[in-house]
């Protein structure tokens, strides 16, 4: 990364509340064509969320420390903040001289754009608006919301608009919040009712939703040049999982995370 930034544009997916079991058996069973196209291998690394919902785990995140893989390490960091007694920082580590990334990478001579999605990031209190502030230029509509059933597609076309409109030399990290996997997510599974409400199954179908339109966003953020990509789960939720139910609470189903990180080279979609 220490070579990455400064050269290439940057592009994280956030696609939040994504379980790890849902978005691997999905890969697995082919249903994500246009994601599995561009994991490694077509399998997603499973880590462990920096938080059990989205704000703390945005807020980690955004100091360096993205999902940790589910293994023993030590595990080297993609950026860290300069801090005596890393142990996670390497030789091939980004360091930063800022209290966050998004403001090293703004130091870096970076336009730093947030295209918002769950409410912690709606700019309608104090409180959604922290994240999104740290950002030189941060969106967020009705549309892009959770209750949304074509949020995805909104923020895309967003994200589309703030690709053209850059100097052509201008570097780009674009953070994207995908609210899509979030509850309410029913409607993205045809035949399935408010009545009924959320499962595992419209948690699934709301990941085919994203899939079928993120080739647009991946051709976008790769329009000008070579693009390193991060797409990842803040946190995951539970349905029922041995009696809990949503999120904020220290069960597997939410700790257990997809991630990915992978370069897209110019006119990847």
């Amino acid at each position: 990364m220490s070579q990455v930034v400064g050269r290439d544009d940057l592009l994280l997916v956030t696609l939040d509340t994504l379980r790890f079991d849902v978005a691997a058996e999905l890969a697995e069973a082919g249903r994500l064509p246009n994601l599995a196209a561009h994991l490694p291998g077509g399998r997603w690394e499973e880590r462990h969320a920096p938080g059990s919902f989205t704000y703390a785990s945005h807020q980690a995140m955004f100091a360096g420390f993205l999902p940790t893989p589910a293994a023993p390490g030590p595990h080297p960091r993609l950026f860290a903040a300069r801090f005596e007694g890393s142990e996670s920082t390497a030789d091939r580590t980004y360091v930063f001289d800022a209290p966050d990334l998004v403001s090293g990478l703004a130091d870096a001579g970076y336009r730093t754009v947030c295209i918002g999605g769950v409410g912690f990031f709606n700019k309608r209190g104090a409180l959604g608006s922290v994240l999104p502030g740290m950002f030189q230029e941060s969106h967020w509509e009705p549309e892009f919301g959770v209750a949304s059933p074509t949020s995805f597609e909104a923020q895309v076309a967003r994200a589309e608009r703030v690709v053209a409109e850059l100097p052509a030399g201008q570097r780009l990290f674009l953070f994207v919040n995908v609210p899509s996997l979030h509850q309410p997510n029913w409607f993205h599974r045809p035949g399935a009712t408010r009545e009924a409400g959320d499962s595992r199954a419209t948690h699934a179908a709301a990941l085919e939703y994203v899939d079928r339109h993120i080739g647009r966003l991946f051709a976008a953020a790769s329009s000008r040049r070579r693009c390193f990509t991060i797409v990842c789960s803040d946190h995951g939720t539970a349905y029922g999982d041995d009696g809990w139910t949503g999120h904020r609470l220290g069960h597997e189903s939410v700790w257990t995370v997809p991630y990915a990180h992978f370069f897209l080279e110019p006119g990847a979609h």
